[in-house]
């Protein structure tokens, strides 16, 4: 028997509890600037047209008014979750560049306005979570303003890492920032009135209502601090939803202490491997997966953040070339797979876009420019998930035939459903490992689900 103290998986595993409804759950990521416009009395001046092209700098007036016109078009897409990019005051369209974290940005509207989505969402059924961004601030955050403007003798001075003064942003800042950017001034989290600071903003919202975090860059943080920040947070709201942004190994952020999932970038790069780069063979995919889902303690599987795109990727269909039905094939996978699929705004209608600012254009609200077909197929899986519990809570195993013919299959007590898919030029029959035994895939760019017996 495998000594949970010793064996660090096992051990992880005892230790970290996570949310039920994340096992249910649909997320759809909102980048709330780009999303509807739906109050132009708070439009920033120059504005630009809502179908011109977006820019690092530009702003198209998306507010919160529209994301409450457009939440029946979320839930009609079967998703019941929402992860917001940031929504505090801030200088840039983005607003990772926080200047205010208990303050809505204005060109979002108020507190009023965001209070009423919130609600609008709650009574469908849609959680909210929000982007926590402690890493870093605006320049424009009034404490970086006061330690520019008093240097030493700033009460702030210690908030952040300054070199010297006076304090210089151009050419190079002599202050620690985020990836170099001279307007993302680093905060100094082991200072603890900043740790104090971020503690309060997490509470702050939770007390309004919303359902949880996502922490932006929190590798670049000790981990001394999340562990605060996840006892502090699930003291409020032990079912809060607490997801880490990680790239690369996920396992870190799972020993119980930090977050209850990750952003599940292995699944992304494994899937788009498959469906859009021909990169990665079936084998390799469900090799990748089964590995993955054996070193992810059981709680965090629900609790992965599945996704194929996101605000920092380039879109699902511009990166399968305008390919649908490849595309398609990605979606089958994404909500296939163990853990919370989530579908980035505007995929869904096929929004095309390079990474960023090409991904965060504007929401197509021209029903006639949507691709029908390929928003058909995203609820079509998303009510398929929803109708069927073992591809909801199942554990999940993937399997493969030959290059080109992937498949998953989910097992839930007596009840076992798989999706395959086939990406090859030529129909196929999979041995999948269920009941119903071998399984005909129709010609290339087909997904066929198959329904185990139940016992």
């Amino acid at each position: 028997m495998t000594d949970p103290q010793h064996d660090p998986i096992a051990h992880a595993a005892s230790a970290l509890t996570t949310p039920d409804w994340l096992a249910d759950a649909v997320f759809y990521q909102i980048f709330p600037e780009r999303f509807a416009n739906g109050d132009a009395s708070i439009d920033p001046p120059g504005v630009v047209p809502w179908d011109a092209e977006p820019t690092r700098d530009n702003f198209f007036g998306g507010d919160f008014a529209g994301i409450t016109a457009h939440l029946d078009h979320i839930a009609g897409l079967g998703a019941n979750a929402i992860y917001l990019t940031p929504i505090f005051q801030a200088d840039t369209n983005h607003r990772y560049d926080a200047t205010d974290y208990f303050a809505i940005d204005p060109r979002l509207g108020d507190l009023e306005a965001f209070r009423t989505f919130l609600a609008e969402a709650h009574a469908r059924g849609i959680r909210v979570v929000l982007d926590a961004v402690f890493n870093h601030c605006g320049e424009g955050h009034p404490a970086f303003r006061d330690v520019m403007a008093h240097e030493a003798s700033s009460p702030y001075v210690n908030w952040f890492s300054v070199e010297g003064f006076p304090v210089v942003q151009h050419p190079e800042p002599n202050y620690r920032t985020c990836s170099g950017c001279w307007y993302l001034p680093k905060w100094n989290a082991y200072n603890p009135e900043v740790r104090e600071h971020h503690l309060r903003v997490a509470t702050h919202w939770l007390a309004e209502g919303i359902d949880g975090w996502r922490l932006d860059v929190p590798y670049f943080i000790n981990h001394s601090f999340w562990r605060e920040f996840r006892r502090v947070v699930k003291d409020a709201a032990p079912e809060a939803y607490i997801v880490a942004e990680e790239w690369r190994d996920p396992l870190e952020w799972l020993d119980g202490s930090l977050a209850d999932g990750t952003m599940n970038y292995t699944l992304r790069d494994a899937v788009l491997g498959f469906t859009a780069d021909g990169a990665r063979t079936a084998p390799e995919v469900a090799a990748t997966m089964n590995a993955l889902g054996e070193r992810l303690p059981a709680p965090a599987r629900r609790a992965m953040l599945n996704l194929l795109g996101s605000h920092d990727t380039e879109r699902v269909l511009t990166r399968h070339g305008g390919d649908r039905r490849r595309a398609q094939l990605a979606y089958a996978l994404l909500f296939a797979a163990e853990g919370a699929p989530m579908v980035y705004y505007g995929d869904e209608v096929g929004l095309l876009g390079d990474n960023d600012p090409g991904c965060r254009g504007a929401m197509p609200w021209d029903e006639s420019r949507w691709d029908r077909e390929l928003l058909e197929a995203v609820r079509g899986w998303a009510q398929w998930r929803a109708s069927e519990p073992a591809a909801r809570r199942g554990r999940a195993e993937w399997f493969a035939e030959g290059d080109d013919v992937l498949g998953v299959v989910r097992r839930l007590g007596d009840r076992e459903v798989a999706v395959v898919v086939n990406r090859g030029a030529e129909a196929a029959v999979a041995d999948a490992p269920v009941s119903d035994g071998r399984v005909e895939v129709p010609a290339a760019g087909s997904v066929v689900l198959v329904r185990g017996r139940q016992g």
